[in-house]
Protein backbone atom coordinates (compact mmCIF):
# COMPACT_ATOMS: atom_id res chain seq x y z
CA UNK A 1 0.00 0.00 0.00
CA UNK A 2 1.14 3.44 -1.14
CA UNK A 3 0.27 6.50 0.84
CA UNK A 4 0.84 10.09 -0.56
CA UNK A 5 1.97 12.75 2.55
CA UNK A 6 1.10 15.96 0.60
CA UNK A 7 1.90 19.41 2.23
CA UNK A 8 -0.69 21.69 0.67
CA UNK A 9 0.42 25.74 0.32
CA UNK A 10 -2.99 27.18 -1.80
CA UNK A 11 -1.34 30.72 -1.48
CA UNK A 12 1.50 30.03 -3.77
CA UNK A 13 4.47 30.96 -0.65
CA UNK A 14 6.93 27.86 -2.35
CA UNK A 15 7.36 29.18 -5.77
CA UNK A 16 6.75 32.74 -5.05
CA UNK A 17 9.95 32.48 -2.19
CA UNK A 18 11.87 30.22 -3.55
CA UNK A 19 11.97 29.70 -7.08
CA UNK A 20 10.84 26.03 -7.19
CA UNK A 21 8.52 24.52 -9.26
CA UNK A 22 5.82 22.67 -7.76
CA UNK A 23 4.81 19.72 -7.42
CA UNK A 24 8.02 18.61 -5.40
CA UNK A 25 8.29 15.03 -4.49
CA UNK A 26 10.85 12.70 -2.50
CA UNK A 27 12.60 12.34 0.96
CA UNK A 28 15.82 14.68 -0.31
CA UNK A 29 14.21 17.03 -2.40
CA UNK A 30 11.61 18.00 0.01
CA UNK A 31 14.02 18.36 2.83
CA UNK A 32 16.03 20.94 0.28
CA UNK A 33 12.93 22.69 -0.21
CA UNK A 34 12.46 23.13 3.63
CA UNK A 35 15.93 24.53 3.71
CA UNK A 36 14.90 26.83 0.69
CA UNK A 37 12.12 27.98 2.50
CA UNK A 38 13.73 28.44 6.13
CA UNK A 39 16.27 30.31 4.95
CA UNK A 40 14.20 32.76 2.61
CA UNK A 41 11.51 33.06 5.63
CA UNK A 42 12.46 31.59 8.14
CA UNK A 43 8.83 33.39 9.93
CA UNK A 44 6.92 31.31 7.31
CA UNK A 45 4.34 28.56 8.54
CA UNK A 46 4.78 26.70 6.02
CA UNK A 47 8.42 25.46 6.73
CA UNK A 48 6.79 23.56 9.67
CA UNK A 49 3.93 22.05 7.75
CA UNK A 50 7.38 21.07 4.98
CA UNK A 51 8.89 19.32 8.57
CA UNK A 52 5.07 18.00 9.91
CA UNK A 53 4.95 15.99 6.13
CA UNK A 54 8.64 14.61 6.71
CA UNK A 55 7.85 13.64 10.43
CA UNK A 56 4.68 12.09 8.86
CA UNK A 57 6.12 9.85 6.45
CA UNK A 58 9.36 8.77 8.84
CA UNK A 59 6.35 7.45 11.21
CA UNK A 60 4.43 5.73 8.26
CA UNK A 61 8.13 4.25 7.23
CA UNK A 62 8.98 2.77 10.67
CA UNK A 63 5.37 0.83 10.46
CA UNK A 64 6.26 -0.45 6.82
CA UNK A 65 4.21 1.89 4.64
CA UNK A 66 5.36 2.87 1.55
CA UNK A 67 5.11 6.42 1.93
CA UNK A 68 5.90 9.05 -0.54
CA UNK A 69 6.36 12.89 0.79
CA UNK A 70 5.40 15.62 -1.87
CA UNK A 71 4.87 19.06 -2.22
CA UNK A 72 1.94 21.31 -3.96
CA UNK A 73 1.37 24.88 -4.35
CA UNK A 74 -0.84 27.02 -5.82
CA UNK A 75 -0.20 29.47 -8.75
CA UNK A 76 -2.23 32.61 -8.66
CA UNK A 77 -5.29 33.38 -6.77
CA UNK A 78 -8.78 31.73 -6.20
CA UNK A 79 -9.71 29.31 -9.15
CA UNK A 80 -6.32 29.57 -11.39
CA UNK A 81 -4.80 28.32 -8.06
CA UNK A 82 -6.76 25.99 -7.11
CA UNK A 83 -7.11 23.93 -10.48
CA UNK A 84 -2.96 24.30 -10.45
CA UNK A 85 -2.67 22.24 -7.44
CA UNK A 86 -5.51 20.02 -9.20
CA UNK A 87 -2.90 19.69 -12.02
CA UNK A 88 -0.02 18.51 -9.97
CA UNK A 89 -2.01 16.55 -7.60
CA UNK A 90 -3.24 14.86 -11.02
CA UNK A 91 0.86 14.37 -11.96
CA UNK A 92 1.90 13.00 -8.42
CA UNK A 93 -1.10 10.25 -8.86
CA UNK A 94 0.23 9.32 -12.56
CA UNK A 95 3.62 8.97 -11.45
CA UNK A 96 3.43 7.32 -7.79
CA UNK A 97 0.02 5.87 -8.34
CA UNK A 98 -0.86 6.25 -4.15
CA UNK A 99 -3.74 4.39 -2.72
CA UNK A 100 -4.61 7.19 -0.05
CA UNK A 101 -3.18 10.28 0.93
CA UNK A 102 -2.37 12.06 4.48
CA UNK A 103 -2.59 15.68 4.01
CA UNK A 104 -1.09 18.66 5.84
CA UNK A 105 -1.98 22.04 6.00
CA UNK A 106 -1.02 24.91 7.95
CA UNK A 107 -4.25 27.33 7.70
CA UNK A 108 -8.05 27.74 7.05
CA UNK A 109 -7.01 29.03 3.58
CA UNK A 110 -5.14 25.52 2.70
CA UNK A 111 -8.18 23.34 3.93
CA UNK A 112 -10.37 24.77 1.29
CA UNK A 113 -7.86 22.37 -1.22
CA UNK A 114 -8.91 19.18 0.68
CA UNK A 115 -12.08 18.58 -1.13
CA UNK A 116 -10.01 18.77 -4.62
CA UNK A 117 -8.08 15.92 -3.07
CA UNK A 118 -10.86 13.78 -1.62
CA UNK A 119 -12.16 13.85 -5.61
CA UNK A 120 -9.40 12.64 -6.73
CA UNK A 121 -7.59 10.10 -3.90
CA UNK A 122 -8.58 8.51 -1.03
CA UNK A 123 -7.84 11.00 1.84
CA UNK A 124 -6.86 8.82 5.53
CA UNK A 125 -6.12 11.89 7.77
CA UNK A 126 -5.66 15.71 7.77
CA UNK A 127 -2.91 16.97 9.59
CA UNK A 128 -3.20 20.73 10.95
CA UNK A 129 0.16 22.57 11.94
CA UNK A 130 -0.19 25.26 14.21
CA UNK A 131 2.96 27.08 15.29
CA UNK A 132 3.31 26.70 18.77
CA UNK A 133 3.88 30.43 19.73
CA UNK A 134 1.42 31.41 17.33
CA UNK A 135 -1.74 29.63 18.27
CA UNK A 136 -3.73 32.40 19.51
CA UNK A 137 -2.45 34.76 17.09
CA UNK A 138 -3.10 32.62 13.93
CA UNK A 139 -6.59 31.61 15.48
CA UNK A 140 -7.52 35.06 15.80
CA UNK A 141 -6.56 35.83 12.30
CA UNK A 142 -8.00 33.31 10.62
CA UNK A 143 -11.27 34.37 12.41
CA UNK A 144 -11.09 37.93 11.31
CA UNK A 145 -10.48 36.93 8.23
CA UNK A 146 -13.52 34.40 8.29
CA UNK A 147 -15.71 36.91 9.84
CA UNK A 148 -14.70 39.98 7.16
CA UNK A 149 -15.44 37.46 4.40
CA UNK A 150 -19.48 37.20 5.44
CA UNK A 151 -21.09 40.10 4.12
CA UNK A 152 -23.97 39.88 6.37
CA UNK A 153 -22.34 40.02 9.72
CA UNK A 154 -20.12 42.87 8.06
CA UNK A 155 -23.42 44.88 7.63
CA UNK A 156 -24.73 43.54 11.02
CA UNK A 157 -21.57 44.55 13.33
CA UNK A 158 -19.38 46.99 11.28
CA UNK A 159 -22.02 49.18 9.67
CA UNK A 160 -23.34 50.49 13.27
CA UNK A 161 -19.98 50.47 14.66
CA UNK A 162 -18.98 53.17 12.06
CA UNK A 163 -21.95 54.84 12.58
CA UNK A 164 -21.46 54.86 16.13
CA UNK A 165 -17.72 56.21 15.98
CA UNK A 166 -18.85 58.67 13.56
CA UNK A 167 -22.41 59.75 15.50
CA UNK A 168 -20.36 59.89 19.21
CA UNK A 169 -18.02 62.77 18.50
CA UNK A 170 -20.55 64.69 16.04
CA UNK A 171 -23.04 64.39 19.97
CA UNK A 172 -19.66 65.35 21.72
CA UNK A 173 -19.46 68.72 19.89
CA UNK A 174 -23.40 69.47 19.49
CA UNK A 175 -24.10 68.85 23.60
CA UNK A 176 -21.14 69.44 25.43
CA UNK A 177 -21.70 66.50 27.57
CA UNK A 178 -20.24 63.17 27.54
CA UNK A 179 -23.12 61.60 29.50
CA UNK A 180 -25.63 62.74 26.84
CA UNK A 181 -23.31 61.48 24.18
CA UNK A 182 -22.91 58.32 25.89
CA UNK A 183 -26.38 57.75 26.66
CA UNK A 184 -27.93 58.44 23.62
CA UNK A 185 -25.30 56.10 21.68
CA UNK A 186 -26.10 53.37 24.41
CA UNK A 187 -30.14 53.47 23.81
CA UNK A 188 -29.34 53.66 20.30
CA UNK A 189 -27.37 50.77 20.51
CA UNK A 190 -30.29 49.11 22.84
CA UNK A 191 -32.71 49.84 19.95
CA UNK A 192 -30.91 48.07 17.60
CA UNK A 193 -30.26 45.04 19.95
CA UNK A 194 -33.82 44.95 20.33
CA UNK A 195 -34.59 45.00 16.45
CA UNK A 196 -32.35 42.23 15.24
CA UNK A 197 -32.99 39.80 18.59
CA UNK A 198 -37.18 39.85 18.06
CA UNK A 199 -36.66 39.93 14.17
CA UNK A 200 -38.41 42.90 13.90
CA UNK A 201 -36.64 43.45 10.24
CA UNK A 202 -38.03 40.12 9.21
CA UNK A 203 -41.96 41.12 10.20
CA UNK A 204 -41.30 44.51 8.06
CA UNK A 205 -40.24 42.93 5.03
CA UNK A 206 -43.15 40.71 4.71
CA UNK A 207 -45.19 43.32 5.81
CA UNK A 208 -45.45 44.57 1.85
CA UNK A 209 -45.77 40.90 0.73
CA UNK A 210 -48.50 40.36 3.23
CA UNK A 211 -50.50 43.60 2.31
CA UNK A 212 -49.81 42.87 -1.25
CA UNK A 213 -51.60 39.53 -0.84
CA UNK A 214 -54.04 40.68 0.92
CA UNK A 215 -55.19 43.64 -1.43
CA UNK A 216 -54.99 40.64 -4.49
CA UNK A 217 -57.30 38.53 -2.80
CA UNK A 218 -59.79 40.98 -1.44
CA UNK A 219 -59.64 40.61 2.01
CA UNK A 220 -61.98 42.71 4.27
CA UNK A 221 -59.05 42.60 6.98
CA UNK A 222 -56.86 45.01 5.38
CA UNK A 223 -59.58 47.53 5.23
CA UNK A 224 -60.58 47.05 8.83
CA UNK A 225 -56.81 47.09 9.78
CA UNK A 226 -56.85 50.62 8.61
CA UNK A 227 -59.75 51.58 10.30
CA UNK A 228 -58.89 50.37 13.57
CA UNK A 229 -55.13 51.94 12.92
CA UNK A 230 -56.93 55.11 12.47
CA UNK A 231 -59.17 54.36 16.12
CA UNK A 232 -56.07 53.72 17.43
CA UNK A 233 -54.77 56.97 16.75
CA UNK A 234 -58.12 58.62 17.94
CA UNK A 235 -57.68 56.51 21.21
CA UNK A 236 -53.65 58.42 21.45
CA UNK A 237 -55.13 61.88 20.54
CA UNK A 238 -57.85 61.50 22.78
CA UNK A 239 -55.71 60.30 25.75
CA UNK A 240 -53.55 62.81 25.67
CA UNK A 241 -56.04 65.48 25.63
CA UNK A 242 -57.15 63.82 28.83
CA UNK A 243 -53.41 64.49 30.02
CA UNK A 244 -53.43 67.72 29.09
CA UNK A 245 -56.52 69.16 31.55
CA UNK A 246 -54.33 67.47 34.22
CA UNK A 247 -52.34 69.90 36.38
CA UNK A 248 -48.10 69.90 35.70
CA UNK A 249 -47.92 68.62 38.75
CA UNK A 250 -49.51 65.38 38.52
CA UNK A 251 -47.88 61.88 39.33
CA UNK A 252 -46.74 60.05 36.62
CA UNK A 253 -48.64 56.80 37.72
CA UNK A 254 -52.15 59.27 37.46
CA UNK A 255 -51.13 60.62 34.22
CA UNK A 256 -50.49 56.62 33.22
CA UNK A 257 -54.27 55.95 34.19
CA UNK A 258 -55.90 58.96 33.15
CA UNK A 259 -54.09 58.52 29.27
CA UNK A 260 -55.54 55.20 29.68
CA UNK A 261 -58.80 56.07 30.56
CA UNK A 262 -60.01 58.31 27.79
CA UNK A 263 -57.92 56.06 25.39
CA UNK A 264 -59.09 52.82 25.85
CA UNK A 265 -63.01 53.04 24.12
CA UNK A 266 -61.14 54.03 21.12
CA UNK A 267 -58.39 51.36 20.88
CA UNK A 268 -61.17 48.74 21.93
CA UNK A 269 -63.15 49.83 19.30
CA UNK A 270 -60.39 49.84 16.64
CA UNK A 271 -59.51 45.97 18.19
CA UNK A 272 -63.32 44.98 17.61
CA UNK A 273 -63.21 46.45 14.40
CA UNK A 274 -59.71 44.50 13.24
CA UNK A 275 -61.71 41.19 14.86
CA UNK A 276 -64.65 41.84 12.99
CA UNK A 277 -62.58 41.79 9.51
CA UNK A 278 -60.78 38.59 10.59
CA UNK A 279 -64.45 37.34 11.44
CA UNK A 280 -65.34 38.06 7.78
CA UNK A 281 -62.36 36.69 6.15
CA UNK A 282 -62.72 33.85 7.89
CA UNK A 283 -66.46 33.17 6.95
CA UNK A 284 -65.58 34.03 3.35
CA UNK A 285 -62.90 31.99 2.50
CA UNK A 286 -63.72 29.07 4.73
CA UNK A 287 -67.12 28.94 4.79
CA UNK A 288 -67.28 28.68 8.65
CA UNK A 289 -65.58 30.27 11.78
CA UNK A 290 -63.11 28.84 14.08
CA UNK A 291 -64.07 29.14 17.47
CA UNK A 292 -60.56 31.48 17.90
CA UNK A 293 -61.69 33.94 15.72
CA UNK A 294 -65.10 33.55 17.35
CA UNK A 295 -64.07 34.76 21.00
CA UNK A 296 -61.33 37.24 19.82
CA UNK A 297 -64.21 40.10 19.44
CA UNK A 298 -65.76 39.43 23.21
CA UNK A 299 -62.26 38.54 24.65
CA UNK A 300 -61.18 42.31 23.33
CA UNK A 301 -64.36 43.87 25.04
CA UNK A 302 -63.91 42.02 28.18
CA UNK A 303 -60.01 43.13 28.27
CA UNK A 304 -61.13 46.99 27.55
CA UNK A 305 -64.05 46.60 30.31
CA UNK A 306 -61.57 45.41 33.09
CA UNK A 307 -58.51 47.96 31.91
CA UNK A 308 -61.41 51.00 31.96
CA UNK A 309 -62.72 49.97 35.65
CA UNK A 310 -59.13 49.94 37.04
CA UNK A 311 -58.11 53.38 35.12
CA UNK A 312 -61.08 54.52 36.14
CA UNK A 313 -60.83 53.49 40.03
CA UNK A 314 -57.38 55.22 40.03
CA UNK A 315 -58.55 58.32 39.14
CA UNK A 316 -61.91 58.55 41.28
CA UNK A 317 -59.82 57.18 44.73
CA UNK A 318 -57.26 60.73 43.31
CA UNK A 319 -60.08 63.13 42.87
CA UNK A 320 -59.70 63.55 39.10
CA UNK A 321 -63.11 61.53 38.30
CA UNK A 322 -66.53 61.79 39.65
CA UNK A 323 -68.56 58.65 40.66
CA UNK A 324 -71.15 56.87 38.97
CA UNK A 325 -74.63 57.98 40.04
CA UNK A 326 -77.99 55.74 39.37
CA UNK A 327 -80.94 57.41 39.51
CA UNK A 328 -84.36 56.43 41.37
CA UNK A 329 -86.16 53.70 39.67
CA UNK A 330 -89.45 51.35 40.35
CA UNK A 331 -90.28 48.20 39.34
CA UNK A 332 -93.58 47.76 40.65
CA UNK A 333 -93.99 47.63 44.22
CA UNK A 334 -89.67 47.71 44.36
CA UNK A 335 -88.63 51.05 44.72
CA UNK A 336 -84.78 52.19 44.42
CA UNK A 337 -83.42 55.16 45.15
CA UNK A 338 -80.68 57.67 43.78
CA UNK A 339 -77.49 56.44 45.05
CA UNK A 340 -73.97 56.56 44.14
CA UNK A 341 -71.36 53.76 43.55
CA UNK A 342 -67.99 53.77 45.49
CA UNK A 343 -64.34 53.44 43.68
CA UNK A 344 -64.53 49.81 44.95
CA UNK A 345 -68.22 49.15 43.70
CA UNK A 346 -67.26 50.42 40.07
CA UNK A 347 -64.24 48.50 39.78
CA UNK A 348 -66.38 45.67 40.81
CA UNK A 349 -68.96 45.99 38.08
CA UNK A 350 -66.50 46.45 35.52
CA UNK A 351 -64.62 43.50 36.80
CA UNK A 352 -68.24 41.20 36.51
CA UNK A 353 -69.64 42.85 33.23
CA UNK A 354 -65.87 41.69 31.92
CA UNK A 355 -66.07 38.21 32.97
CA UNK A 356 -69.75 37.97 32.10
CA UNK A 357 -68.89 39.16 28.04
CA UNK A 358 -66.03 36.67 28.57
CA UNK A 359 -68.51 33.62 29.44
CA UNK A 360 -70.91 34.87 26.71
CA UNK A 361 -68.08 34.73 24.34
CA UNK A 362 -67.15 31.06 24.89
CA UNK A 363 -70.80 30.04 25.39
CA UNK A 364 -71.29 31.65 21.90
CA UNK A 365 -67.84 30.33 20.13
CA UNK A 366 -68.97 26.79 21.40
CA UNK A 367 -72.33 26.97 20.44
CA UNK A 368 -71.39 27.94 16.88
CA UNK A 369 -68.45 25.21 16.33
CA UNK A 370 -70.49 22.60 18.14
CA UNK A 371 -68.53 21.97 20.48
CA UNK A 372 -70.28 21.22 24.42
CA UNK A 373 -69.29 23.62 26.91
CA UNK A 374 -68.82 21.30 29.42
CA UNK A 375 -66.57 19.06 27.03
CA UNK A 376 -64.58 22.44 27.19
CA UNK A 377 -64.56 22.37 31.14
CA UNK A 378 -63.77 19.39 31.70
CA UNK A 379 -60.87 19.03 29.14
CA UNK A 380 -59.56 22.41 31.35
CA UNK A 381 -59.97 20.60 34.36
CA UNK A 382 -57.98 17.39 32.95
CA UNK A 383 -55.35 20.06 32.02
Amino acid sequence: MRTLVVSVDRTGDIPRKTGLRTPVAGWEAVQSLVTDMGVADPEDSGVNCLLEALRVTRDLRDDDDDAVVAAVSGDGDGVSADRSVAEQLDDLIERYHPDSAVVVIDSAEDERLVPIIESRLQVDAVDRVVVRQARDLESTYYLLKQFLADEELRQTVLVPLGIVMLVFPALMLATGSLAVAAASITAVIGLFLLYKGLSVDDYIAAIPGQARDALYSGRVSIVTYVVAAGLALVGVFAGALGVSDLPAETALLLSAMAFTYYSIPWVALGALTASAGRLFDELIRQGGVRTSFLNLPFGVLAVGLVVRGFSAYFMERAGRLGPIEVPSMRFGPLAVREFALTPEQRLAVFVVFGVLVSVAGIRIATHFSGVDFEDVEEAAERQ
